[in-house]
């Protein structure tokens, strides 16, 4: 068992979220507050003498995606190609973060794919090196390296750590759709847009640890996009307001919402309403880390 590596890839949220621009390459640049949650998937690694990658999950993806176009395999791949490793790897990803969310599930797992390696062949990479490869995969995989509560900018690559955020009570609802984040970009209009994001403000809130101050900040530019087009998500941020909320956003592209409760008996109590009234929806009770 001594080379069997187990991690956990905790899931984010985005505070705020700002499209400042568009660079000529099609990625468009970004201002966003994001923040880990509690809620993990699970990774295991074993060292194998053979050269293949062995890749498997506890559950199939809405979107079925084979093997070897999944991040943790491109991640595994990546560094074994990179770093001329030798052997191979069985890796099982036991999936709890809804898919295709908004929440960064396949990020982190890409993350914790590269720290996993890096340890257990003994590479000896730090951090910035890490979010270096990182970002080859995904813009938000050197948050995911990171984690906790930062100031991502640039394609979401630029991280300023801020105050650790910790213990907040969440409710996550997240609807049974799917949204394609490269869509939701692409119909963005950022010359219509009638409001930004005061990161400065939600920066100092998060400072004084003032949570109602947090709440009240929310905001995310994408709703501008997704909101028209799935008028659920705003029925849920009322729902989880309804319900004892202090503040709800959309996470990322969405569709998942989730809203910042005061306590978590409040947040307990809406998590045990919301499970009886949206059954076919993924519900999910966390807390920021």
């Amino acid at each position: 068992m001594e080379n069997i590596f187990i991690k956990k890839a905790p899931a984010k949220i985005n505070l705020t979220l700002d499209v400042t621009g568009k660079l000529e390459n099609g990625y468009h640049t970004l201002s966003m507050i994001m923040q880990s949650i509690d809620v993990c998937d699970e990774l295991s690694f074993e060292k194998t003498t053979d050269e293949q990658i062995i890749f498997t999950m506890n559950k199939e993806l809405p979107d079925k995606i084979p093997s070897e176009k999944n991040l943790v395999y491109k991640a595994a791949k990546l560094m074994k190609d990179t770093f001329n490793i030798k052997g191979g790897f069985k890796i099982h990803l036991t999936k709890n973060i809804p898919a295709a969310a908004g929440l960064a599930g396949g990020s982190s797992d890409c993350a914790t794919t590269l720290i996993c390696i890096n340890e257990l062949c003994e590479l000896g990479l730090d951090t910035e090196k890490l979010c270096e490869i990182g970002v080859k995969l995904g813009a938000d995989v050197p948050f995911c390296i990171k984690k906790g509560t930062m100031l991502a900018e640039g394609i979401g690559e630029i991280l300023t750590p801020l105050t650790p955020l910790q213990g907040v009570p969440i409710l996550l609802i997240k609807p049974d759709i799917s949204i394609s984040t490269p869509y939701v970009y692409k119909h963005l209009n950022l010359k219509e847009l009638d409001y930004h994001p005061d990161n400065k403000a939600m920066i100092s809130y998060i400072d004084k640890k003032s949570v109602k101050d947090i709440a009240a900040s929310l905001s995310n530019v994408l709703e501008t996009v997704t909101i028209p087009e799935n008028p659920i998500i705003d029925e849920l941020k009322h729902y989880l307001v309804k319900n004892g909320a202090i503040g709800s956003l959309m996470s990322g592209s969405g569709p998942t919402t989730f809203g910042i409760f005061r306590d978590m008996k409040t947040a307990k109590k809406a998590y045990d309403k919301a499970k009886i009234d949206y059954p076919g929806f993924d519900v999910v009770l966390c807390r920021t880390m």
